[in-house]
């Protein structure tokens, strides 16, 4: 196989990219799937799927669960505790425009994350297990975005199961990369 030289986007990874990064594909994959979602009709969207919250209306408020609560102590330094499993929003549209602001606090406080912050230790009493734990606050940050990346994953299969096409998913389409002609050029 030939050796094709492309020219591409350079982008330099700091730890704080990260963050940013992933708030940004988070707005971004909400906004497509919440889009794909308000077309399902109401009763298709609660319908048990036998997915481990049950629904997609049921996964889209777990999502925003733990948005919330990983925001409130990362960003906050506090805890509101709620019920696993219980839904926030009957409304599915109060659930979407609770989200979309939840999603630009998430970018928000992305931007402001520091190293000496995300390197302090953190400790918590975990709301699944009530347990303590401590461990480096980068740690959490992350967690907070695998947690919207694993069950945003379930979503998708509940929404083909349902016969909806929820598009690409892949983080090298999200907008701010630039579409692929920019991301082939470089700066």
């Amino acid at each position: 196989m030939a050796d094709i030289q492309r020219p591409y986007l350079i982008l330099v990874m700091e730890p704080k990219n990260y963050y940013e990064l992933m708030a940004q594909y988070n707005k971004w994959m909400d906004s497509k799937l919440y889009s794909v979602c308000a077309e399902i009709p109401d009763a298709d969207r609660r319908k048990d799927m036998g997915a481990f919250f049950k629904s997609i209306h049921g996964t889209l408020n777990h999502i925003y669960f733990g948005d919330i609560a990983w925001i409130e102590r990362l960003r906050d330094q506090k805890f509101t505790p709620r019920e696993l499993g219980v839904d926030l929003f009957d409304d599915f549209n109060d659930l979407r425009e609770a989200q979309e602001k939840m999603d630009d606090e998430i970018l928000l406080w992305s931007q402001t994350l520091s190293d000496e912050f995300l390197n302090k230790p953190y400790d918590y009493v975990s709301n699944v297990d009530m347990e303590m734990r401590i461990m480096p606050t980068w740690v959490l940050a992350v967690h907070m975005f695998n947690h919207q990346t694993h069950h945003r994953g379930q979503l998708t299969t509940l929404i083909k199961q349902l016969g909806y096409e929820p598009g690409i998913t892949d983080i090298p389409w999200l907008p701010s990369l630039g579409s692929p002609e920019q991301q082939n050029t470089q700066p």
